[in-house]
C-alpha cells in the first residue's frame, strides 16, 4: 500500500505532456470545423426559416462515424440560438442520442427524456403511452417556441421503437397552437430512411445532406487543430500526425478514430514515463483500440451470434487456414445443446457469418464447390494476442464450462 501511495504522489508530481485533455472529449465543439464548410451551409440554409419563425423542412443528414455530422449540427444549432437571441426570438434546440441507453432505447424513456426538456417530469416506467404523449404534446405548446429536436443515431431509435414513433412526434404540430417542432436526424445507415412506412416518409417531408468521408490530409488538419491546443510544443515525433491520418483514412475516413489514437498514444507514453509520443506508440494505440472495439462488439451480440462466433474461435484456435460453414454449423449444434439454445437453420447461420463479416470480425467469402454447391470459406479477422481473450470473454457469457 505504501508502494501504492508512493506511485500516485509521484504522478501527480511528474509534468504531464498533455496541456488540454478537454480536445480529446466527444462532447468537445472546436471553433473551426474543418473541411466542412459546404454541409454547414446547406444544414443552416435549410434550418434558416425557424428564425422568422417559420417551421423549416425536416433535415436528415447521412454519413459515416467520424465524418462531423454531430459536430456540424451542433455548431448550425449554436449560432442559430445566437442569432434569435439577438433578435428577441426564443427558439429551443435540443439534442437525444438516442444509442444511450435508458433514454432512448423505448418509446416511453424518449418520450420521457423529451418531456423533462421541457420541463415535465414523468415517472421513469408505469403510464400508459398515451399519456405519455399528451404530456409531452402539452410541453410542446407550454413552450410557446420555435423547437428544433436533433435525434443523433435516428436509426438505432427506429430500430428499437419501430417507425411509428416518428410519426407521432411530428403530431405534436397538429396538437399545439402556439409552437412548432421540426426534426433533424442523424444516421449512419444511408437507406434505413426507405424502409419506412410510406406514411411515416409521407409526414416527414424531408430533405437530405450526405456527409462524404475525410481523406487523410483533411483528417491532418482535423488532428492538428486539436492537438496544437491539447499537448506542449514538440510532444509529438515526427510523422505520428501523418501515421494517424493514414490509419483512419483507411477505416471509411473516420475523423474521430484519429483523435482517438493520438489520445490513446500519448497516454501510452505517459505511462512509460516518455515526454514524447512516437510511431511505435501510434502502432500501440492502434493495436489496443482493435483489441477493445472486438470485445466491446464481442460482448454485445446476441447469445445465438455468440454461439456461432465461439464455434468459429474453437476452430481457430485447433487449426490453420480456412473454415467452412458446414463444419461450423456442425460444431455450433453441439453447442446449443450445452447452453440451451435452439439451433438455427443453416441459412439463418449464413445471415449470422455475414454480419459478423461485416462488423470485421471475421471475412467470410463465398465460393463454389462445383456439383457440390456453394460454401462459405471462413477466416477469423481477430488479433492472435486477442483470441484467448475474445473465447473466455464468449464462455463467461454463454455460461460455458470447458
Amino acid at each position: 500500500m505504501a508502494e501504492l501511495s508512493e506511485f500516485f504522489k509521484s504522478y501527480v508530481q511528474k509534468e504531464s505532456i498533455f496541456t488540454d485533455k478537454s480536445v480529446f472529449l466527444s462532447s468537445y465543439l472546436p471553433e473551426t470545423i474543418h473541411h466542412r464548410d459546404t454541409q454547414i451551409n446547406q444544414i443552416a440554409q435549410i434550418l434558416a426559416p425557424i428564425l422568422r419563425k417559420e417551421k423549416p423542412s425536416n433535415l436528415f443528414i447521412y454519413g459515416k462515424t467520424g465524418t462531423g455530422k454531430t459536430l456540424s449540427i451542433k455548431h448550425v444549432i449554436k449560432e442559430i440560438t445566437a442569432a434569435s437571441n439577438e433578435t428577441g426570438l426564443q427558439i429551443r434546440a435540443v439534442y437525444i442520442n438516442c444509442k444511450l441507453k435508458r433514454v432512448a432505447d423505448t418509446e416511453y424513456r424518449l418520450l420521457a427524456q423529451l418531456s423533462r426538456e421541457f420541463g415535465k417530469e414523468l415517472p421513469s416506467t408505469g403510464l400508459p403511452t398515451d399519456e405519455v404523449y399528451r404530456v409531452f404534446f402539452n410541453a410542446v405548446d407550454q413552450q410557446e417556441c420555435p423547437i428544433l429536436l436533433v435525434l443523433d443515431e435516428i436509426d438505432q431509435l427506429i430500430k428499437k421503437t419501430g417507425d411509428s414513433v416518428l410519426y407521432n412526434l411530428l403530431r405534436a404540430n397538429d396538437e399545439s397552437a402556439k409552437s412548432f417542432m421540426a426534426i433533424v436526424g442523424l444516421s449512419n445507415d444511408m437507406v434505413f430512411i426507405d424502409n419506412l412506412d410510406p406514411r411515416v416518409r409521407s409526414s416527414l417531408s424531408e430533405e437530405e445532406i450526405i456527409f462524404p468521408p475525410y481523406n487523410a490530409f483533411q483528417i491532418q488538419d482535423i488532428l492538428k487543430q486539436r492537438i496544437s491546443i491539447a499537448f506542449k510544443e514538440g510532444v509529438l515525433e515526427q510523422g505520428t500526425i501523418e501515421k494517424c491520418s493514414a490509419y483512419s483514412a483507411r477505416e471509411h475516413g473516420d475523423a474521430r478514430r484519429a483523435i482517438e489514437l493520438i489520445r490513446v498514444a500519448a497516454e501510452l507514453a505517459e505511462r512509460t514515463g516518455t515526454q514524447k509520443v512516437t510511431l511505435k506508440h501510434i502502432d500501440q494505440a492502434e493495436e489496443k483500440i482493435e483489441r477493445d472495439r472486438i470485445s466491446d462488439i464481442v460482448a454485445n451480440q446476441p447469445k445465438q451470434s455468440q454461439c456461432i462466433l465461439y464455434s468459429i474461435v474453437s476452430l481457430s484456435i485447433t487449426r490453420k487456414g480456412p473454415m467452412f460453414t458446414g463444419e461450423i454449423y456442425g460444431l455450433y449444434r453441439n453447442l446449443c445443446s450445452k447452453t440451451g439454445l435452439r439451433p438455427l437453420t443453416q441459412r439463418r447461420v449464413s445471415d449470422v457469418l455475414s454480419e459478423l463479416d461485416l462488423f470485421g470480425i471475421i471475412n467470410a467469402k463465398i465460393i463454389s464447390k462445383g456439383r457440390y454447391g456453394r460454401t462459405r470459406e471462413v477466416f477469423l479477422n481477430i488479433p492472435e494476442v486477442s483470441t484467448h481473450s475474445i473465447k473466455e470473454t464468449l464462455l463467461k457469457s454463454l455460461d460455458i464450462r470447458e
